[in-house]
């Protein structure tokens, strides 16, 4: 793993002199923030709580989780570079691992830049703090499950407007599969609509949002880490072979 490190900061100064991270940044912070205001009226009804913003969470990474993912792997596109990657002393695990805790990264600058909400929430009135970091986390993990699903799109395909195709629609389909699952409650079997609803991000995710945060959620999205970065490094491996 000594090469972990290289491959994190190449990849971090890769997103560093992209204007499209940014923009992509930019617009989740400030929609955050407009539709947090806004929609759920949050000055008038109760600033100490900041799920208002939180909820927005998962839809909001749809713009930006599949912007980061098309950039994972855009420095290899060409088979030159890839075959001198691959003649470096660096394995393929970390080659994953380095570029996916990079995007996980700028995730975590745009949660740590929506601290301001924070701070006035604190200013109008008593807060629960303890929540409201737990709803940083739950997010947090969220973006790497959603980051981990988009690396392995990339295995897949070089191709820019199909990975951000494909990492948006599966992205969307997780999103609106707890609504779908609600309408199916009395059509499909208890046990059915459970199974499901247990390996439902969303539903895990708000959850930890209301300020339950269990060691039994959170190991959920490390698995869901795992799982996909394990499947893009066998990926990789075989189309390397």
């Amino acid at each position: 793993m000594k090469m972990l490190p290289v491959i994190f900061k190449r990849q971090l100064t890769s997103y560093a002199c992209t204007p499209g991270t940014y923009l992509s940044v930019a617009a989740f912070l400030v929609l955050c923030a407009t539709l947090g205001v806004y929609t759920s009226q949050w000055l008038e009804r109760d600033s100490g709580n900041l799920q208002a913003f939180f909820q927005l969470h998962p839809w909001l990474y749809l713009l930006l989780i599949p912007t980061l993912s098309t950039q994972l792997w855009s420095d290899e596109r060409t088979a030159s570079l890839r075959d001198v990657m691959n003649t470096l002393p660096i394995t393929t695990f970390e080659r994953v691992i380095g570029k996916f805790l990079a995007a996980w990264v700028v995730c975590g600058i745009a949660l740590v830049l929506t601290f301001p909400t924070v701070i006035v929430a604190n200013y109008l009135g008593p807060a629960d703090n303890l929540v409201i970091t737990s709803q940083l986390l739950a997010s947090g993990l969220l973006a790497g499950s959603y980051l981990s699903v988009g690396c392995f799109i990339c295995a897949l395909t070089h191709r820019r407007v199909v990975i951000f195709l494909l990492t948006l629609g599966l992205l969307f389909i997780a999103s609106v599969l707890s609504s779908v699952l609600d309408s199916l409650e009395h059509q499909a079997p208890i046990w059915v609509i459970d199974s499901l609803m247990a390996l439902n991000p969303i539903s895990r995710f708000s959850t930890i949002d209301n300020g339950k945060l269990t060691l039994h959620d959170s190991l959920f999205f490390i698995s869901i880490i795992f799982a996909f970065l394990s499947a893009t490094t066998v990926i990789l491996n075989y189309k390397n072979s």
